[in-house]
């Protein structure tokens, strides 16, 4: 499991690592196998709503320190449509691609369902004339 934080303590537990550190982003790894993270999670567990018990990641952050990175939604937009050409070129989606894998929606639907959502941002920015 993976986290994205604006700030972090100068010391993470055992089960948390530090994998990219950015001028404003840390990408925090978490091993979720762990037994003492397993222990936090039954610590903190909670009803969230009526018949759904879980951890908010609230919660959580709380408990480590942590204050999650909340980009905005037109970062998020480009963030996914890297990684929407990362998956179209990988090898492995090439190989599905030639042992006759076609879903209902492909690759090129979701960038351009994002690309829609872009403009729209856009168009919301613009201030009215």
């Amino acid at each position: 499991m993976k986290l994205y934080a604006k700030t972090i303590p100068q010391t993470l537990p055992d089960w948390a690592t530090t994998v990219t550190k950015s001028a404003d982003l840390f990408e925090v790894e978490i091993n979720d196998e762990h037994p003492n993270f397993q222990s936090l999670l039954e610590e903190l567990e909670t009803e969230i709503e009526p018949g759904t018990i879980g951890v908010k990641a609230e919660d959580l952050c709380s408990r480590l320190g942590i204050e999650i990175s909340n980009p905005n939604l037109y970062q998020l937009v480009e963030q996914a449509q890297t990684l929407i050409s990362l998956i179209a070129t990988h090898p492995d989606y090439k190989q599905l691609l030639g042992l006759g894998y076609q879903p209902d929606l492909n690759i090129a639907d979701a960038s351009t369902a994002l690309t829609y959502l872009q403009w729209e941002l856009e168009r919301n920015r613009e201030p009215s004339v």
